[in-house]
């Protein structure tokens, strides 16, 4: 990296020095941390306030808000994954450590993920902005003077990008900074890796048994629109969003979807502060297709790419009694650095 790349990115991302990741010993393997990972999360209920919020297109979305520490603290948006919610430990880990530095944390349920079946013939899927960008707007026309930042995890991480990269005016006057987890950057081939590994297939089947139930609670209004047989009968992710993710949101194909959807392309696009935090040995994503080089040119781009980790499980600690989470703490630490929630926790 040249000199005057250098100093751009020091001073987009003033000056953060990310903590090394630390895996813990007793804990070995991407499986092990991905799957063991998921249960040692604590899940306490940081005091959140639902409130509904009705879309331009008839539908919802429902929000969970955080304590507001301070008058002018911060806001910092929590994106889940793939068939997540707010419930998740990781998202309720995440607002807690944005809590604790000073900010207030909003959780976003995407389309079908709050428990409660959306009223529209769609979902929602990883390349989908446009209700990002709705909540974000909303946002800012309500806290007018804050700061606003996000945070995606694996498919709202590449949601994330995604609006980052395509809606560079947008992101500018809605978001000081970002930070996303275990991004699936290439989804034609982290959907290649999950089909031809044996724990793929684990990974798989738990993905789907979530996504055919909320096929069957919606049986009344999809049945119209797709084969809701052929839904049912899919037995990859890949089935799957042929099936439905790809006739419900506009795509020819599955493979269509995937490329259209896939976030690496656009990184070099990105111009905020972002913060991308990623395990090279991620289940869900090949190595090779990790974008190494792409965020080594954008100098917005900061990137902590770990040699172990799994996929959102960063799992440090001596001892399984006491764990430590590497990736949410080093989230919200940045988070905290450039929307300027640090020195106000502080003073």
């Amino acid at each position: 990296m040249s000199r005057s790349s250098t100093s751009a990115r020091f001073t987009h991302h003033r000056g953060f020095q990310s903590i090394p990741y630390r895996p813990a010993r007793w804990l070995p393997g991407p499986h092990l941390q991905t799957v063991l990972g998921k249960f040692l999360r604590p899940g306490a209920n940081p005091g959140l306030e639902r409130r509904r919020l009705e879309t331009p297109d008839g539908d919802f979305l429902d929000l969970d808000f955080g304590p507001d520490p301070v008058g002018d603290a911060p806001i910092v948006l929590v994106l889940h994954g793939l068939e997540g919610s707010t419930r998740r430990p990781y998202v309720r880990l995440a607002m807690g450590e944005i809590a604790r530095r000073g900010m207030r944390a909003v959780g976003l349920n995407f389309r079908s993920c709050s428990g409660v079946p959306n009223r529209q013939p769609r979902f929602y899927h990883s390349g989908e902005t446009e209700d990002l960008a709705f909540i974000l707007g909303l946002l800012r026309e309500r806290f007018p003077h804050r700061p606003i930042g996000a945070l995606g995890f694996s498919l709202g991480g590449n949601v994330l990008l995604r609006f980052l990269g395509t809606r560079k005016a947008d992101a500018a006057q809605v978001l000081t900074g970002a930070a996303a987890i275990s991004v699936p950057f290439d989804l034609i081939e982290g959907t290649h890796l999950l089909e031809r590994s044996p724990m793929g297939k684990v990974y798989t089947h738990y993905f789907l048994r979530s996504l055919h139930a909320k096929a069957r609670a919606k049986r009344g209004l999809l049945a119209p629109v797709i084969d809701l047989e052929r839904v049912l009968a899919a037995r990859t992710l890949r089935e799957f969003d042929e099936a439905a993710t790809a006739p419900l949101h506009g795509f020819a194909s599955a493979w269509e979807y995937y490329r259209e959807a896939s976030s690496a392309p656009l990184l070099q696009h990105v111009s905020i502060p972002t913060f991308l935090l990623h395990a090279m040995d991620d289940p869900f994503l090949p190595p090779e297709s990790v974008p190494l080089e792409a965020v080594h040119r954008n100098p917005w781009l900061l990137g902590s790419f770990a040699t172990t980790g799994g996929h959102v499980g960063f799992v440090e600690g001596r001892a399984p009694w006491k764990p430590g989470f590497w990736a949410e703490r080093e989230a919200a630490r940045y988070l905290a650095h450039v929307l300027g929630a640090a020195q106000r926790a502080t003073d």
